[in-house]
């Protein structure tokens, strides 16, 4: 039998909270703040089964996406706020809330979350994805950086990743986003698109127009939902992986026989970077956008023999 979900009784709308705190976007922490809960009822949803999870939200705010997340009835939520401005507000929805709700402040690029949620929780890495959520509206000046630190974290599984395969649903820049997800030969390809594409199955799961944040942000809004893959294509440590394909993708436009030949000290380069691209069995000719994650693979493992 299905369980019915409990959901929050009637609050101040996210734009009265506002005017009531006199609460302002910061300019200096990328803050835009969503006020329609149909999208972020719509965020919460990209994210799957929510009923019985642990969740822990990244910036929260005053609360927006919180509302749609305690709607959907979590085991427990975890929201993880850098700005104390907003704990009046979410103080508001932990009282309201008849989930257990607990508030952290700190900064997310510098927190490790490997004690954020029970023991009972962990899964091994082999098995389906663990009933944990992390999920965002991250601020745009911190949101590439962090989904690196975080794919480095699922490479050698610490973190939130020492529970298992835990999934994420973040916004970002719709530009950012479009690059996540795409494929060989197009112009949006990129050492993000390989990053990602490297370790987790990567979702574009909609956009959001900017006029629906305050302030409206200069760009559209992606949202974007991931699940660490069981196998990375390239399974070799985070950090031989991102030092190839950051040396490829900075010279996305030469041959790849000149942008690898940066990897290697000038008076050897010409006969290293013909060793590596006979040895992994690539054109020198080809561009970095012709490369499939495969072909990048054995670049990878060739440099690693090197």
């Amino acid at each position: 039998m299905k369980t019915k979900l409990v959901r929050l009784p009637p609050l101040p709308s996210i734009r009265d909270i506002l005017k009531l705190y006199q609460l302002r976007a910061l300019r200096r922490l990328s803050q835009n703040f969503l006020l329609d809960l149909r999208i972020t009822d719509k965020i919460v949803r990209a994210a799957g089964k929510i009923e019985g999870s642990h969740v822990c939200e990244i910036g929260p705010g005053p609360g927006s996406i919180t509302r749609s997340i305690l709607n959907k009835s979590p085991a427990k939520l975890i929201v993880l706020e850098k700005d104390r401005r907003f704990l009046p507000t979410l103080e508001m929805l932990k009282d309201s809330s008849p989930y257990d709700v607990d508030i952290l402040i700190g900064d997310v690029l510098y927190f490790n979350m490997e004690n954020l949620f029970p023991s009972e929780q962990i899964k091994p890495w082999t098995d389906r994805p663990p009933k944990i959520h992390l999920i965002g509206n991250l601020p745009f000046n911190v949101a590439t950086p962090l989904i690196i630190k975080w794919l480095s974290n699922i490479s050698n599984r610490s973190s939130a990743w020492k529970y298992g395969r835990v999934q994420m649903t973040l916004t970002f820049q719709k530009e950012v986003a479009e690059r996540m997800v795409a494929p060989i030969l197009t112009k949006q390809r990129c050492r993000l698109s390989v990053m990602i594409q490297n370790w987790c199955h990567v979702d574009h799961k909609f956009n959001i127009p900017g006029r629906a944040f305050l302030p409206k942000p200069e760009v559209d809004v992606g949202v974007v939902h991931f699940v660490p893959l069981v196998n990375p294509v390239i399974d070799l440590p985070f950090s031989m992986v991102e030092k190839v394909v950051r040396c490829l993708f900075s010279h996305r436009q030469k041959y790849c026989e000149k942008s690898l030949g940066y990897l290697f000290p000038e008076k050897t380069r010409g006969d290293m970077t013909k060793k590596l691209l006979t040895m992994a069995d690539i054109n020198p000719t080809n561009r970095a956008l012709q490369l499939t994650l495969i072909e990048i693979g054995r670049i990878c493992h060739a440099y690693n023999e090197i």
